[in-house]
């Protein structure tokens, strides 16, 4: 049974919200990583954070994943931000992700991500985060 996000917030007063992925079967696959462990990490493109984008994540803070529908999947606590080019992304980080069992299937698949979804460049910026699953709602 799907969790409300009003409830969840309540629980977790302060709590970031956003979605994993940009299609419901993206979205699916990667809460699924996430709950088997598999995925402890994630990135996104900088440009895309701060003053009319999303909220930067920070170390500590305890954040809501949604499902594709809006209601609450789980929560993730952040442990770690850094920052890096495309470029200069590292297996062990790619690896943590979950998504890809290469370095190389990280970037082919980052790339076709961040092309769908405003724009790449082997220069850009990411914003990557390291966090630990806190509740699986799902």
């Amino acid at each position: 049974m799907p969790v409300p996000l009003s409830d969840a917030l309540t629980r977790y007063p302060g709590a970031v919200t956003f979605t994993f992925g940009d299609s419901r079967e993206l979205c699916d696959r990667l809460l699924g990583l996430v709950r088997a462990g598999a995925k402890r990490a994630t990135c996104g493109r900088a440009a895309d954070f701060g003053e009319g984008g999303e909220p930067l994540p920070m170390v500590g803070r305890r954040d809501i994943s949604l499902d594709f529908d809006g209601n609450a999947a789980l929560v993730i606590e952040t442990r770690e931000v850094t920052y890096r080019r495309f470029r200069d992304m590292d297996a062990d980080f790619a690896l943590a992700e979950g998504e890809d069992e290469t370095l190389e299937g990280w970037r082919e698949s980052h790339r076709a991500y961040f092309e769908r979804n405003g724009g790449w460049s082997d220069d850009m910026m990411l914003v990557c985060e390291r966090f630990e699953l806190v509740e699986n709602f799902g």
